[in-house]
């Protein structure tokens, strides 16, 4: 996919307010770590997260995403009458239906004829978002579109830590390591087809490669409670979530690497020519291994995950908005956005910054 008058405009985000430590989660899982004979301190060392973020109780993912979205506005000449698209990307929504977009687009006023709804695609759910957006643009569909999501890894948490404590065992402890890691945050990303002024970021393009064949090793969702299968429909199931983290790291490496060449092919470039990237944020292993398979150095990415954890969908663009924040991201730069997600589906964008 290539793309010729699509600009990113802005990208704007908001950090949940309550610092988790891993020293803590790992103080609640101490009845675990003694049955298992773990030594305290392993969970960041797994991970190379020392803390994450989250929600406090009861927060509503629309208003985060409605924060974040106001952030993205600000400083713009767009509007929310001028956005012809608004999409919520998040893996967390808020109801089954309606789409919890339009709690945002309520928020922000957006209304009439803009489309607006719900895009799921695990972590790559923002990207897709923004290939929805772009794709729109390109066409003359609309002339500005916004790319909303927030996540929250509170409520997983917690039942995973019971789940933990429950059932102290090695099995137990691999299905839930990965959830462990989880952050809270909302993220919007604004594109427009650069006639509102300012000078944008160029989207290019992009690949994207699916190996569906991989999808039951990363699951969040429902299962019934034990002993209530015979219950009425949805009267005794319990949230889970579920991941073979070596299988996952593993075969992402495989998906990435592939869709890594097909993306250089696609824009052009050679390993050379990409200034920085910016990875979807899972933990120290899971970036050292993607960075080696690609051929790319480390000092050309930049990282969040120490101090926000994985935030699923919204931390990808979280870390380039810090990213340019901090001046890693600079005018003229070749950027790769570079996207995977269970399924497993890798997902890359192109920007020249």
């Amino acid at each position: 996919m290539r793309y010729s008058k699509v600009r990113v405009d802005a990208i704007g985000c908001e950090l949940a307010p309550v610092v988790v430590s891993s020293v803590s989660l790992e103080a609640r899982l101490a009845p675990v770590y003694r049955v298992l004979g773990i030594k305290e301190g392993q969970l960041e060392a797994f991970t190379g997260i020392r803390e994450r973020r989250w929600w406090e109780p009861g927060f509503r993912l629309s208003q985060g995403a409605a924060a974040a979205a106001r952030k993205a506005l600000e400083g713009t000449s767009v509007g929310p009458s001028d956005l012809g698209l608004l999409v919520y990307a998040g893996v967390c929504r808020e109801n089954f239906e309606p789409a919890t977009a339009c709690a945002v687009a309520e928020a922000l006023g957006v209304r009439g004829s803009a489309a607006v709804y719900d895009v799921s695609n695990a972590c790559l759910g923002v990207l897709n978002g923004m290939v929805e957006a772009a794709n729109r643009i390109e066409l003359g569909q609309a002339r500005a579109a916004l790319v909303v999501s927030a996540e929250s890894a509170r409520e997983i948490n917690e039942l995973s830590i019971e789940r933990m404590l429950k059932r102290p065992d090695v099995d137990t402890w691999k299905d839930c390591l990965a959830t462990l890691t989880g952050g809270s945050g909302a993220v919007a990303v604004l594109l427009t087809d650069g006639s509102f002024g300012g000078s944008g970021h160029r989207l290019l393009g992009g690949v994207q490669r699916a190996a569906p064949e991989h999808h039951r090793i990363c699951r969040w969702g429902v299962d019934p409670v034990p002993g209530r299968e015979g219950a009425a429909r949805n009267a005794h199931l319990t949230e889970v979530m579920r991941t073979d983290a070596v299988a996952v790291l593993k075969n992402g490496v495989v998906l990435g690497r592939r869709t890594w060449e097909d993306f250089l092919k696609e824009l052009g470039w050679t390993p050379a020519d990409v200034d920085r990237v910016v990875c979807h944020q899972v933990g120290s292993v899971h970036q050292r291994e993607i960075l080696a398979a690609f051929g790319v150095p480390a000092e050309k990415d930049f990282t969040t995950f120490e101090y926000l954890g994985n935030i699923g969908t919204v931390s990808l663009p979280l870390t380039a908005a810090l990213a340019a924040e901090r001046g890693h991201l600079e005018p003229g730069h070749k950027v790769g956005f570079l996207g995977i997600g269970s399924g497993l589906n890798c997902l890359m964008l192109g920007l020249a910054w």
